[in-house]
């Protein structure tokens, strides 16, 4: 890359400020200030109720518009935004008989405000009263109002101020009696107004000249009232305090076979309640207004708790409300139990019928309770199953006895006829009389049935076919009352 010499960098950096200057000097040659067109500087009896106008100017963000009786006063506006709209209509009007000074600012993209000069004109002598207005806001014979609304009215043409006067039947003033409110179009009552109740509204406009005279009476009609039911902050106890219950009732209830009726009830801490059956048809009717219902059919249902709340000298509740349904269920049946030996330790499956929900608990009939009927890695011994119905119907439970193990039988027989150890029988456990055989067979090592011992007799005496049998390891399988089937190994010694 080719050098460029010290003068000519200041050259180029000289240069390139000259094209920003030039650029500023035509960005501000299109910003220039407007002048008003209406009305035009200098005018004379202009209407108080007049629209002060101006051209559009490019490339600005906004404009803002200051009004006073000086070149350059604000006491009347003080740089008021108008966004991008080139007019602006003073919302009460303008004093009569004054020379009013505009003062146009343009606000630019980099936070630039130019000010531009001020111009002036001069409005009319008003000789007669100002007309009636209306309301605005709620406009007239407007139903279920907020008893939290502010009045709000327009303008009429030279008022320079309003009598109020309102009341809760026609021609009537109990709640306002022609109260002079001055030059505003809104008024916000101290409190509200009453619920779910006509409200009448009269509003006289008047200047120096005298007032509208008899004035159309508008109304509207309030709703009822919005009751604050969120919690609040006792500043005493540091708490925060709900206003409505706190609930955990069930979205589904068992209504329990042989229990029928069913009295259901609530733990929740409420002042009030209310039970409802709702109908086919959409329609509810209503059970119960105590903390228990007495419920004899499935079905659709709905709860409500509240408590009371006094707001604006009212009694409110805030409540909650839940639907639940209410189906037919019942304790169960434990049909049977399975158990089977697995390499990690002794696994059982329940199997049950019922018309419940169920769950399963082990040895603890506070739980915890799991959805799964299989049970897995249990030590050997008794143990107790719990079978409990979610709807409330009750819990079923059954003891598990120990089951068969390979060490109930001996591990080798001497059948020489000494009198001693000469038979191989199963030996029951002292824990576990219960336990009963439905057989025992007896095979070599190649898998030939060699003797089917029946449980209550001596036992194998070693023999097949009337032959002694030679010393050798010998298998065994074995089935017990509760179906579960062993296989182990024994010695025969000679």
């Amino acid at each position: 890359m080719k050098n460029v010499p010290i003068n000519g960098f200041y050259q180029m950096k000289k240069l390139a400020l000259s094209i920003l200057f030039i650029f500023h000097l035509v960005l501000a040659m299109g910003q220039s200030c407007p002048t008003i067109t209406s009305p035009t500087n200098g005018s004379l009896a202009v209407p108080v109720n007049t629209t002060i106008t101006w051209p559009p100017v490019p490339g600005i963000v906004g404009y803002l518009v200051s009004l006073g009786t000086t070149p350059g006063g604000v006491d009347i506006l003080n740089r008021r935004s108008a966004g991008l709209t080139n007019s602006y209509t003073p919302e009460v009007g303008l004093p009569e008989s004054t020379t009013i000074w505009v003062t146009i600012s343009l606000f630019l993209f980099d936070g630039e405000l130019i000010i531009c000069t001020s111009e002036s004109f001069t409005t009319e002598e008003v000789t007669t009263p100002p007309p009636c207005t209306s309301l605005v806001e709620p406009v007239n014979n407007e139903g279920n109002v907020s008893v939290k609304s502010e009045i709000q009215w327009a303008y009429a043409a030279t008022a320079t101020g309003y009598r109020l006067s309102v009341g809760t039947s026609a021609g009537a003033t109990d709640l306002l009696n022609n109260l002079d409110v001055g030059n505003v179009l809104t008024f916000n009552p101290l409190g509200d107004f009453p619920q779910d109740s006509p409200v009448f509204v009269t509003i006289t406009p008047y200047n120096e000249n005298g007032d509208a005279g008899s004035c159309a009476e508008e109304s509207f009609t309030t709703g009822n009232a919005v009751v604050d039911c969120n919690a609040y902050f006792d500043a005493v106890s540091g708490e925060i305090i709900p206003r409505k219950p706190e609930s955990n009732f069930p979205s589904q209830i068992g209504l329990c076979k042989n229990d029928i009726p069913t009295l259901i009830s609530t733990d929740d801490a409420a002042e009030g309640f209310r039970w409802f059956k709702i109908n086919e048809d959409g329609t509810e009717s209503l059970l119960s207004s105590t903390s228990e219902v007495s419920l004899s059919e499935v079905g659709s249902y709905r709860y409500e708790a509240y408590n009371f709340v006094l707001q604006g000298g009212e009694t409110f509740e805030c409540g909650i409300s839940k639907d639940f349904n209410v189906i037919l269920s019942e304790i169960a049946q434990i049909t049977s139990v399975s158990s089977s030996q697995e390499v990690d330790g002794r696994q059982i499956q329940i199997e049950v019928s019922g018309l419940g929900d169920y769950e399963y608990a082990l040895d603890n009939i506070e739980g915890p309770y799991q959805d799964r009927a299989i049970f897995n890695r249990l030590t050997e011994g008794t143990h107790t199953i719990y079978v409990n119905d979610k709807n409330g119907c009750g819990i079923a439970q059954r003891i598990i006895e120990r089951e068969l193990n390979p060490d109930d039988f001996p591990k080798f027989f001497t059948p020489n006829g000494d009198g001693i150890n000469d038979y191989w029988q199963y030996i029951s456990p002292r824990e576990s009389n219960e336990i009963q055989l439905s057989y025992i067979h007896v095979f070599d090592r190649y898998g030939i049935l060699l003797a089917q011992i029946m449980p209550t007799s001596k036992g194998w005496d070693g023999t097949f076919n009337g032959q002694p049998l030679p010393a050798s390891s010998y298998w065994f399988k074995a089935r017990d009352n509760l179906n579960n089937e062993i296989q182990g190994f024994f010695a025969l010694k000679r």
